[in-house]
């Protein structure tokens, strides 16, 4: 059976991440704008608001937006 070598230079290696510092904070971004959106979408007023029929809808749509973003976006 041929055995393994396993090399002693681990130390020298580094590690790439697919995402950076600024991908995560733009994905935390997104989040809290769509908890937004739904937010606004909550409530006991008129089921037929403009908050909840049209503001909140848009802002969900934002922030799946950014979150698209935050994916897509290339490292430097």
């Amino acid at each position: 059976m041929a055995k393994r070598q396993i090399s002693e230079n681990t130390e020298s290696k580094h590690v790439h991440f697919i995402f950076d510092k600024s991908h995560y904070q733009l994905m935390l971004l997104s989040i809290a704008v769509v908890v937004l959106g739904f937010a606004l979408m909550s409530g006991t007023t008129d089921i037929y608001d403009f908050r909840k029929t049209v503001l909140a809808p848009i802002v969900v749509i934002i922030g799946f937006v950014i979150g698209f973003f935050a994916i897509l976006k290339k490292r430097k």
